[in-house]
C-alpha cells in the first residue's frame, strides 16, 4: 500500500496561465549582447538545455498526475505542464535561428536529448511500487533544477546590465517573460515533491544529483556554443575570471550568488517562496511585449 499522502501547503491565488508568446527572430545578431560572445553563448546554454529538459519536465509531471491528492496542487501542476511546454518551443526556435545563422547546436543538443530520454527517462521492466519510486524520484530532481531557474529568473527580471550593454531587446523579453514564470511557478514541482514525499532525504538526494550535473551541463555548453560559433574560429576560451567580469557588469549572475542560492535549499525551512518575488514578475507579465500580444489575441 501507498504511504498515506500528507497535506501540502499551496497558495489560495495562484492560478499559472500558459502564455502562448511568439517572437520574431529574424533581425537576432549572433552575439545579441554587443562585443560580449562569451557572455552571450553562457546565456544561451539556455537554450540549448531547455527544450529537451522542459519536455521531460513535463513528461515527468504528467507521470505523476495520477498520484495527486489535492486539486489545487493539481491544478497548479497542470498550469505548470502548459507553461513548461511554452517555454521549450520558445527556446527551441532560437536554436533553429542559431542554425541559420552557421551555427550547429546539434551535436550538443543530442547528447542532451540522451541525457533526458535514457539516462533520466522511463525505465522499463519496473513493478508498480518502484515505478512510483521512480517519478517520485525525478520529480525531485525537477524541484532542484526549478529552484535553479527561478534563481536565473530572478536575476534576469534584475539585470540592468544587460539594457546597458544593448542587449537586443527581443532576446530580453524572452529571458524576462520566461524568467517570470520561473519565479511564478516557483514552488510548484517543490510542493509536488512534498506531496509525494515529505522526506528531507529525498530533498537533498535532488539536489545533490542535479545542482552538480546542470553546472557541468552549462560549463560544457559555454565551450561548446564558443567553439562552435562561426566567427570566432576557436580564439575564445571561456574562464572563471571572464566569467566574473561578466558578472561584475551584470551581464551575468555572480557565481557566488548561485553557490549560495543553492546553499539555500539545503536548509529546513527551505521553501521557494522565499526566493524572488512574485509581484515583481506578475508586473513584467503585464508589461511583456510578447505576453501582451498573446493576451491581446
Amino acid at each position: 500500500m501507498p504511504r498515506p499522502t500528507p497535506p501540502v501547503t499551496v497558495h489560495d491565488s495562484l492560478v499559472l496561465e500558459p502564455r502562448d508568446v511568439h517572437f520574431d527572430w529574424s533581425e537576432l545578431p549572433l552575439h545579441w549582447i554587443p562585443d560580449e560572445p562569451m557572455a552571450t553563448h553562457t546565456i544561451n546554454v539556455l537554450h540549448l538545455l531547455l527544450p529537451e529538459g522542459e519536455r521531460w519536465f513535463v513528461k515527468v509531471f504528467k507521470d505523476a498526475l495520477p498520484m495527486i491528492r489535492d486539486e489545487q496542487l493539481r491544478e497548479e501542476v497542470l498550469g505548470f505542464i502548459g507553461q513548461e511546454a511554452i517555454h521549450a518551443e520558445a527556446h527551441q526556435e532560437v536554436l533553429d535561428h542559431l542554425l541559420g545563422q552557421g551555427l550547429d547546436p546539434r551535436p550538443y543538443v543530442r547528447q542532451i536529448s540522451w541525457l533526458f530520454h535514457r539516462v533520466l527517462g522511463d525505465k522499463p521492466g519496473l513493478t508498480a511500487r518502484q515505478r512510483r519510486e521512480n517519478v517520485i524520484e525525478r520529480v525531485a530532481f525537477v524541484a532542484a533544477i526549478e529552484h535553479f531557474t527561478a534563481f536565473l529568473g530572478n536575476w534576469a527580471l534584475n539585470s540592468p546590465g544587460l539594457d546597458r550593454a544593448g542587449a537586443d531587446p527581443t532576446m530580453l523579453d524572452l529571458l524576462r517573460w520566461h524568467g517570470a514564470e520561473e519565479v511564478e511557478h516557483r514552488s510548484v514541482a517543490y510542493d509536488l515533491m512534498r506531496h509525494l514525499d515529505p522526506g528531507y532525504l529525498r530533498r537533498i538526494r535532488g539536489m545533490a544529483v542535479s545542482g552538480p550535473l546542470l553546472i557541468h551541463l552549462w560549463i560544457r555548453g559555454t565551450r561548446f556554443m564558443l567553439a562552435a560559433d562561426p566567427t570566432l574560429d576557436g580564439r575564445l576560451v571561456p574562464t572563471w575570471r571572464d566569467a566574473r567580469r561578466a558578472a561584475r557588469r551584470g551581464l551575468l549572475p555572480e557565481p557566488g550568488r548561485f553557490l549560495r542560492s543553492a546553499a539555500r535549499y539545503f536548509g529546513p525551512r527551505y521553501h521557494p517562496t522565499r526566493e524572488g518575488s512574485s509581484s515583481q514578475a506578475l508586473a513584467y507579465l503585464a508589461k511583456s511585449p510578447a505576453a501582451s500580444a498573446a493576451a491581446a489575441r
